[in-house]
C-alpha cells in the first residue's frame, strides 16, 4: 500500500508529472521556491523536482511554514484512506481527530481515550505525519473556516467560534497563515456562487464531498434508503436524509450522488458542530476509501474480477452513529428489513427526541443509549431471547463497558461484543463492518454472501469460503459489497 508514501521521493514526483488525482490526500507537495503546499493533481505547471518536498499531511506543510495553493485548495482533497482501513492507534487518533475530540477535549482526552500518555501519541503522530494532535487539529480548523467564510455571509466572529477557535485573534492569525490573506480577503476571493457551497438563513450549508473516483453509489445509497428508519431517516427528491445526534446540538443531513462530487445538505442547531457533520457524512458513505487499490486487490480472483469489472468502485455503507447501528443490527437478527425497521420506528417514537424538518419527513433523533437504558424491557415487543439480547448490549453501551467509537480496537471489540448473549459472527461481524468501520470485517454466514458464492461458483461453506477470501484481505468488506450486489434486492439499487 501507499503507507509513508511522501518518503518514496521518486514516486512523489511521478504522480505530481502526471497530476494524478488518486494520490490527492496521500501525501502533499511543498515546492521550495514559492512557499506553498499542493495536492498532487495540482493544475499548475509541475515544479522541478529538486524544488519538491513532500509531506505526509497538510498539518505537516503549514507547520513547516508552507501556505496552501490558491488554485488547488489541497485542503479539500479527499482524506487520506490509511486512517480507514489502520487499525493501530495512529489511525485511531486520525479518526479522533477528523471526529473533533482535540477540539473539545484537548489533547489529554484525546489520549485517555486511545489509553495512551500524551507524550505517547504526540511523538507517535509526529513520526508519522509530521505534525502533532493540536497542528493536525488546527489544520482541520482552518479548513472549517475557510469553508465558512467562503460560503456564508456570517460574521467572521461567528466563524471564529463555529470552526473551534479559541479567540477572534487565533481565528484571524490562523486564516492568515494558512492562505497568507486575511478572512476579509478570502471572502472576497471567493468562487462565484455557481459552483461555491452556499448557505442559507437558519444554519443551513450547502457543500460539495469529494472523493476518489470510480464511485458506484448503487449499494451505497440503496442500502441506505432501503433499510431507512421512518422519522430519523429518508430518501426523498434524489437524496438521502437523516437526522443527526452531535457533540453541541442536532442537525439533518442531505446526500445527493453526482458523477463527481456528493451534494450535502446540512441543518444545524449549533454551527459548531459543522466540522463533526460532515465528518460523520464522509464517513457513512466511506467516502475516503481508495477504491482503485481496493478493486485491484479484488481483481486477483478470477472469480470476483468480472464482478468489479462490471460496476467497480463500491463502498461499505456505513454509519454517522455505532451505538445506533449495533442497537438496530440486533433488532434485525432474523427478521426481514421490513420487520426490522418496524422495530426500530416504533423506539424511536416512543424513545426519540422530536426535531422539526421543513424540508421533509423526518420527525426524531435515533434514541441515545441512555434514554434507551430507562426503558421497561417488558415494553419491548420481541421474543424474550432478543430482548435480553437488546438489553444488556444497551446496559453494556449505556455503562461503557463496551465503546463503539471511531477510535475502538476492531478485533478487541468484536471479542467483546462475541461475549454477549445473543451475539453471533453474523452480528458482530455486521457491526464490525458498518459501525467500526473495520475494511476486512467478513460475513461468511450471511444467506445472502453464501447464495452468491454459490452462484458463483465459490465455495458457499463458511469455513471454505473464509479460507479462500484470504486472498481479499484487507478488503472482504468490499468483497462482500460486490457478493451483495449479485442479489436483486433493493439495497442494491438507487430508489427512482
Amino acid at each position: 500500500m501507499h503507507q509513508g508514501m511522501h518518503t518514496d521521493t521518486e514516486r512523489c514526483v511521478r504522480a505530481v508529472q502526471s497530476k494524478d488525482a488518486r494520490f490527492d490526500g496521500w501525501f502533499y507537495t511543498a515546492v521550495l521556491t514559492t512557499g506553498i503546499y499542493c495536492r498532487p493533481s495540482c493544475p499548475v505547471v509541475a515544479p522541478k523536482p529538486r524544488n519538491m518536498v513532500f509531506h505526509p499531511s497538510a498539518a505537516a506543510c503549514q507547520q513547516a511554514g508552507f501556505r496552501a495553493c490558491k488554485r488547488c485548495r489541497p485542503d479539500t482533497s479527499p482524506g487520506s484512506p490509511e486512517w480507514n482501513h489502520r487499525a493501530d492507534v495512529v489511525g485511531r487518533a486520525m479518526r479522533l481527530i477528523a471526529d473533533g475530540t482535540v477540539d473539545r477535549e484537548g489533547v489529554p482526552g484525546l489520549a485517555a481515550r486511545l489509553g495512551y500518555s500524551t507524550r505517547q501519541i504526540e511523538r507517535q503522530l509526529l513520526a508519522e505525519l509530521g505534525a502533532g494532535p493540536l497542528a493536525l487539529a488546527r489544520a482541520q480548523r482552518a479548513q472549517t473556516a475557510r469553508l465558512l467564510i467562503e460560503t456564508t455571509a456570517l460574521p467572521m466572529a461567528e466563524i471564529a467560534f463555529a470552526s473551534g477557535f479559541a479567540s477572534i485573534r487565533a481565528f484571524n492569525d490562523t486564516v492568515r497563515e494558512v492562505y497568507a490573506l486575511t478572512p476579509t480577503a478570502l471572502r472576497t476571493r471567493a468562487p462565484a456562487p455557481s459552483s461555491a457551497p452556499t448557505a442559507s438563513a437558519g444554519g443551513t450549508l450547502t457543500l460539495r464531498l469529494p472523493f476518489r473516483a470510480p464511485l458506484n453509489p448503487d449499494n451505497l445509497f440503496g442500502h441506505l434508503a432501503a433499510t431507512a428508519v421512518p422519522g430519523v431517516e429518508e430518501w426523498r427528491d434524489g437524496a438521502y436524509r437523516r437526522t443527526l445526534r452531535l457533540p453541541y446540538g442536532h442537525g439533518i443531513a442531505a446526500l445527493t450522488p453526482h458523477p463527481d462530487h456528493i451534494a450535502c445538505r446540512l441543518t444545524l442547531t449549533d454551527l459548531r458542530d459543522l466540522p463533526v457533520a460532515i465528518s460523520r457524512c464522509r464517513r457513512m458513505l466511506d467516502l475516503d476509501a481508495d477504491p482503485v487499490a481496493i478493486d485491484d486487490q479484488l481483481r486477483t480472483d478470477p472469480l470476483l474480477a468480472p464482478l468489479v469489472d462490471k460496476a467497480p468502485g463500491r463502498r461499505v455503507p456505513r454509519t454517522v452513529d455505532a451505538a445506533e447501528f449495533a442497537v438496530r443490527a440486533v433488532l434485525g437478527q432474523q427478521v426481514s428489513t421490513a420487520a426490522a425497521r418496524t422495530h426500530a420506528a416504533r423506539l424511536v417514537t416512543a424513545h426519540g427526541e422530536r426535531v422539526t424538518d421543513p424540508e421533509g419527513g423526518l420527525t426524531h433523533l435515533f434514541p441515545s443509549t441512555e434514554a434507551l437504558a430507562a426503558v421497561d424491557p417488558d415494553a419491548l415487543a420481541m421474543p424474550k431471547t432478543r430482548r435480553t439480547t437488546l438489553t444488556t448490549l444497551i446496559t453494556q453501551l449505556a455503562t461503557g463497558a463496551i465503546h463503539l467509537g471511531v477510535e475502538s480496537d476492531w478485533p478487541e471489540t468484536r471479542a467483546r461484543l462475541l461475549a454477549l448473549p445473543g451475539f453471533g459472527p453474523w452480528t458482530a461481524d455486521v457491526i464490525a463492518m458498518r459501525a467500526l468501520g473495520d475494511p476486512d470485517a467478513f460475513l461468511p454466514t450471511d444467506l445472502g454472501i453464501r447464495r452468491a458464492a454459490r452462484d458463483l461458483g465459490l465455495p458457499s461453506t463458511p469455513a471454505a469460503l473464509t479460507a479462500r477470501a484470504s486472498s481479499w484481505r484487507p478488503w472482504r468488506a468490499y468483497a462482500v459489497q460486490y457478493l451483495w450486489a449479485t442479489d436483486s434486492h433493493p439495497i442494491n439499487f438507487l430508489p427512482t
